[in-house]
């Protein structure tokens, strides 16, 4: 069984597509259940969440503790930790059943795909997955499937604002070597509306700044002010 965990804050925009698309044509094999963690939405999200049948749980704002309490929460053999604003295409419930059925001590990570952009926006995906591939650093927007074995044996998210995603994938690869995971061929389509906010180019050149410093000592706090 897959316990979902899906951390949210003023998601609304595109939670609901982001739930239906867990069960694609009502396939509910894999999936055993739906926690959203919430970190205090004002704008429907949790009633949103409901109507799909998760269960909700309330923990402080913070991608890295909402995290943490959602899979505190979840009973499931393997964990799927996945944002409020990314979409799997139908094949992952094929994928992500090939992968556990042969995984072994293995996380698995989907494929990067934003909603919007044209071609900025799939050379920022092909960069993502040249990055995921390369250094073995995948981020949160890619999803993560891991047995709850390999997540209790890494310890957890950590309660941080920013790059929680980045710190548990390093703990995962440290302790399992750089074949601690998988790329899955079905895509995680995500929002861009941060990137067409600012650019495509200078987002990804912000982005990288920070994680620099993240790698070279930065509270991950004052990051995640910068961020934002």
């Amino acid at each position: 069984m897959i316990s979902v965990v899906i951390p949210t804050l003023n998601a609304a925009e595109r939670l609901a597509a982001c739930l239906d698309a867990l069960r694609p044509e009502g396939d509910d094999r894999f999936v055993g259940e739906i926690i959203v963690a919430d970190g205090g939405s004002s704008d429907g999200s949790v009633e949103i969440a409901k109507r799909a049948g998760a269960h909700i749980v309330t923990a402080p704002a913070g991608r890295g503790e909402q995290l943490r309490a959602g899979a505190a929460a979840a009973g499931g053999d393997w964990l799927l930790f996945l944002h409020g604003d990314t979409v799997l295409e139908p094949r992952w419930v094929a994928d992500a059943g090939a992968h556990m059925g042969k995984a072994g001590d293995r996380a698995a990570v989907f494929t990067l795909a934003f909603d919007a952009g044209g071609f900025a926006g799939r050379m920022v995906a092909a960069g993502a997955m040249m990055r995921t591939g390369m250094f073995r650093l995948p981020y949160g927007d890619q999803g993560l499937l891991v047995s709850r074995t390999m997540y209790d044996a890494v310890g957890a998210y950590r309660s941080m604002p920013l790059f929680e995603d980045v710190d548990i994938v390093r703990r995962l690869v440290g302790k399992y070597g750089r074949n601690a995971f998988r790329v899955l061929p079905a895509r995680a389509t995500t929002s861009a509306a941060r990137y067409r906010r600012v650019g495509y180019v200078r987002r990804v050149i912000r982005n990288n700044i920070l994680l620099a410093r993240y790698f070279a000592g930065a509270s991950p706090e004052k990051l995640a002010k910068e961020y934002r």
